[in-house]
This record gives C-alpha cells, sequence and structure tokens, in this order.
C-alpha cells in the first residue's frame, strides 16, 4: 500500500481512497455525536451554509468552532457533546480544518474520518479495502498538526502491519500545540475533558465514511470488519 501524507493546501489531484484526520477535536466530536445516536452529520462548508440548513431543518442539531453562537445549538467539544441526546437526529458541522479536509476530497471514492477514538476502525477497513493508494489528509496547521500526524502514522502503521503500539502516537499527540491550547483555555468553547476525550483510543467501535449525497457531504458511521477479515493484528 502506497501511503501519503498531505495537508489540505496540497492535495492537487483527487485521491482514490481518502483519510481525513482531525483528533482535536472534530472527528472526535463527530464519533462522540454517532456513539450519542445521531443517524448523520452533514459537513458544511461554510458558517453561512451550516445556518441556512439549520434554518431549513429546525430539528436538526448545527455545531461549530469557538465560542456558543446564535442559531448554533452546540460547540465542537467531545466534553460537552458527550451527554447531549441526539437520538436520530441529523447533526450539521462546520469546523475550521475537519471539515474543510472532507470537503478537499469529496470527489474520492471512499473518504473515511478519523481520530483516535476510531483508529482501529478505520485501519482494518483500510485493510479490508486493499487499495493500491491511500492519501492521509492531516488537516491541522497546514497539515503540520503534531496530533494529526500521530494519529494518521498509527492508522497507517495499523493498516499495513501488525502490533503497533499506541502509546509513542498518543504522547506525541499529548505533546502537540493544539492539545497544549485546549488545556490552557486558549481556545473557546472547550470542556476541561476534551484533550483526554480526543486521545482516547478505539473509544469506539465504528469507522466514519463521508460520502456525497446530491449537493451535500454526509458522514454516517460504518461498521468495521472482524479481525479475521483483516490482516493479523
Amino acid at each position: 500500500m502506497d501511503v501519503r501524507f498531505l495537508g489540505i493546501a496540497e492535495l492537487v489531484e483527487v485521491p482514490s481512497v481518502a483519510v481525513v484526520v482531525d483528533v482535536m477535536r472534530a472527528f472526535t466530536v463527530a464519533a462522540w455525536a454517532f456513539a450519542r445516536g445521531a443517524e448523520k452529520i452533514v459537513l458544511a462548508e461554510s458558517l453561512d451554509e451550516a445556518l441556512a440548513l439549520k434554518a431549513s431543518h429546525p430539528d436538526w442539531v448545527a455545531l461549530k468552532d469557538g465560542p456558543p453562537a446564535p442559531g448554533f445549538d452546540m460547540v465542537n467539544s467531545p466534553g460537552l457533546l458527550r451527554s447531549a441526546d441526539l437520538g436520530g437526529r441529523t447533526v450539521v458541522q462546520k469546523t475550521t480544518a475537519g471539515t474543510v479536509g472532507a470537503l478537499a476530497v469529496k470527489e474520492a471514492s471512499l473518504v473515511l474520518c478519523a481520530g483516535f477514538v476510531v483508529a482501529e476502525a478505520t485501519a482494518r477497513l483500510l485493510r479490508t479495502r486493499a487499495s493500491d493508494s491511500v492519501t492521509f489528509v492531516v488537516t491541522g496547521d497546514e497539515g503540520q498538526a503534531d496530533e494529526d500526524l500521530a494519529c494518521a502514522h498509527y492508522i497507517a502503521r495499523r493498516a499495513t502491519g501488525a502490533g503497533t503500539d499506541a502509546a509513542g502516537f498518543l504522547r506525541r499527540a499529548a505533546e502537540s500545540r493544539a492539545a497544549a491550547e485546549l488545556a490552557q483555555g486558549v481556545r473557546q468553547g472547550v470542556h476541561p475533558d476534551d484533550v483526554a476525550l480526543c486521545l482516547e483510543v478505539d473509544r469506539f467501535p465504528f469507522a466514519m465514511a463521508a460520502v456525497l449525497e446530491g449537493s451535500l457531504m454526509v458522514l454516517r458511521p460504518c461498521a468495521a470488519p472482524s479481525p479475521a477479515d483483516g490482516a493479523p493484528i
């Protein structure tokens, strides 16, 4: 398997298979939303589009980065989202990096969105897909975010080989600038448990795949193949 790690701006062609990584916090939040019962997540191009979708569908739940804002129901924080009841709901998500990265590869044949919380399920899906080439889209800090790079490298190792331990990758993510900013309250719309929740490896047993449904990019959970279906662990 040929593996590449690219920032959003480095995407010059549509990859066949893309894994879009945003650990802190878009796709940790997305995984928590599904765990809390959300049916699907619509990835919005802009804040205006998110608000327009919410206005057209008042029962949808809109969330964004940063502090609370009029028209939005929640902020992009796993710690704040984990107690929400989202049973059967549609979530509209707009973030600074994660949703932008997913939309940048919306024409790919397979788009997976990932963080540490769904790392093994994502790796299993890649193993069974047996793709010749996988592009990891590192969304944070113009492709240089340590937490996203660490997660992408970990998933890639799990997808292509056996016996990879998460400890070193998690340590790298814990020492990232994003983790420090969240812990120090530099970013707004933050819960004290956000960093710890973002670093829970394999918290959830599903992967997350995004597909175009009409004009919208829609993210849904998908069952990971059993270990017997993929390479040995």
